[in-house]
């Protein structure tokens, strides 16, 4: 999968040379996703998204739905092209998970907000709260959904100091789900890389 910095049709490969590149990469592709995955308390991950993971998404999405037009193929990278960082921030898709339909339903009458809860702690700067959902609506009066999409937008002074190796906190403060984790090394490591 070549990487080009901005997806597009002609980037893409084929449903036939993206099923070939799959059977031998694709756990290679899940080991990148894997240490990009934080996960906040019992119920909560972020998945940080790259261009590698958005890529991947768009090629499966083409391969499941079994998608070859230009229209079809343009209509998925409109879905997920606007997750890939654009360097002066991180994105992340958010999932609430609550095997039992019955605790998931009550979970999520309860955490009505929780997208706009999240948070990126660099040592030594003010917490970056996410901005989320951006040109979608995720919940209603009732219930927040299970899957929200997030961006921390970071300073100039915040992506200096986690080039320079500062410790970084993710967490939620949602009065209904409250977890704070410093990220591992070898996470802070590769979102380092999405970073100008």
């Amino acid at each position: 999968m070549q990487l080009t910095g901005h997806i597009t049709v002609d980037s893409l490969m084929g449903l036939e040379a993206y099923s070939k590149y799959r059977q031998t990469h694709k756990a290679e592709v899940m080991a990148h996703r894997q240490i990009r995955t934080v996960r906040l308390g019992d119920h909560m991950s972020l998945q940080f998204e790259s261009e590698t993971t958005i890529r991947y998404q768009i090629q499966e999405m083409l391969r499941i739905e079994k998608i070859f037009d230009e229209a079809g193929i343009q209509q998925e990278i409109d879905a997920y092209a606007a997750l890939v960082p654009d360097g002066s921030n991180w994105k992340a898709t958010m999932f609430l998970e609550y095997p039992q339909a019955q605790a998931r339903k009550l979970a999520l009458s309860q955490l009505i907000g929780v997208e706009d809860h999240l948070f990126i702690e660099v040592d030594g700067h003010v917490r970056v709260h996410a901005i989320a959902d951006e040109d979608l609506v995720r919940e209603n009066a009732d219930k927040t959904s299970a899957v929200h999409f997030v961006r921390f937008e970071l300073n100039q002074e915040m992506r200096s100091a986690i080039k320079s190796g500062a410790r970084v906190s993710v967490g939620c403060d949602h009065p209904a789900y409250t977890a704070m984790k410093t990220m591992e090394s070898a996470c802070v490591n590769a979102l380092r890389q999405d970073l100008k």
